[in-house]
């Protein structure tokens, strides 16, 4: 009899069974994976200094990474080929725990976060005193930054020659924030003191001078110099990636310098005013006795950094600076 569709010959009918691999629950142990600094991040590629070599490694990451990011200064391991040689292909299979994050957020909304730089232990942050003016809201925050990744902030004051740095540095002054000042055709010896033996990330917005000062700190950088437009006061961003450059030895100490793009924004959604005032130990211990979720803002009822005002213990300079550096929080400052 001829078959029909109401047949049910598919009842007899048995699915040949797919041949799986047995799961393991071993993995690579990579024991011949080799250390190395990550110095630069292009779509999806990474350029690493591999440890005692001179070479940079063009690298991937590896699969089982997942989405797990890789930025500019972490410390990773290595398998494949790591010659360095052109056409090679490395992959990064481990990133080690990084020491410190530097981060920021879209703006102050936006619960994302995106990390800059990994393992720096100071920002440098440059301003120029003239052409374009410096802009304190972007220094406070750049600021509330640095101490929420718990690095050591340092401010470098360009364009001396065209202005007066005093009125700048009085703002800071009683925060504790070290400051170099530069002009034109100075040396930079202050500088690269400060830099000597410390892994240090450049911020500032276009047309400070922080490309020139990174040229002139690791000669051969090559970094592009961008112009301030007349009409605007602004500068052009010229640097389009972070990338991290080796210092050469001063006074026998190495050390690292990641230069930074333009960043639009930067926002400071993650940053928790509980975890700012940390940064200030001696303003930490007046609040002691402030009421649950006093975020130790100007205006907040029976906040502690007021009562030690009152009292003569707190220096008032000193706690209105931290108010304004903790009112940055607020309010995302564009670098343009």
């Amino acid at each position: 009899m001829a078959r029909g569709y109401g047949t049910h010959d598919h009842e007899h009918y048995e699915r040949p069974r797919r041949r799986t691999r047995p799961r393991t629950k071993d993995r690579p142990t990579y024991d011949d994976a080799e250390d190395g600094r990550v110095v630069r991040v292009d779509r999806g590629r990474y350029t690493v200094l591999v440890d005692g070599q001179d070479e940079l490694v063009t690298a991937m990451k590896a699969r089982p990474l997942g989405r797990k990011g890789v930025v500019v200064g972490d410390r990773v391991r290595l398998v494949g080929d790591t010659t360095g040689d052109d056409g090679s292909l490395a992959r990064i299979v481990e990133v080690r725990e990084r020491a410190t994050v530097l981060r920021r957020t879209a703006d102050d909304d936006d619960p994302v976060e995106r990390v800059i730089v990994a393992n720096a232990d100071q920002l440098v942050i440059v301003t120029a005193l003239a052409n374009p003016e410096p802009r304190p809201g972007l220094l406070d925050r750049a600021l509330v930054a640095a101490y929420d990744a718990g690095m050591a902030p340092l401010l470098v004051l360009t364009k001396a020659d065209l202005a007066d740095p005093e009125a700048l540095l009085a703002t800071y002054r009683s925060l504790g924030v070290p400051w170099v000042v530069t002009r034109k055709g100075a040396d930079i010896d202050e500088i690269r003191d400060r830099l000597a033996g410390r892994t240090s990330v450049l911020i500032g917005h276009s047309g400070v001078g922080k490309s020139t000062l990174v040229n002139r700190l690791v000669p051969g950088a090559d970094r592009e110099v961008g112009r301030v437009n007349d009409v605007t006061g602004r500068g052009r961003h010229t640097s389009t990636s972070a990338i991290m450059l080796a210092l050469p030895e001063h006074d026998g100490r190495p050390g690292w310098i990641v230069d930074t793009p333009g960043i639009r924004s930067f926002g400071l959604a993650h940053v928790r005013p509980e975890h700012l005032i940390e940064a200030f130990p001696d303003l930490d211990e007046m609040t002691e006795d402030c009421p649950r979720g006093c975020t130790h803002g100007a205006g907040e009822p029976e906040c502690g950094l007021d009562a030690a005002i009152a009292s003569g213990e707190a220096d008032a300079d000193r706690v209105t600076s931290f108010r304004r550096v903790l009112a940055a929080r607020e309010g995302a400052e564009v670098w343009d």
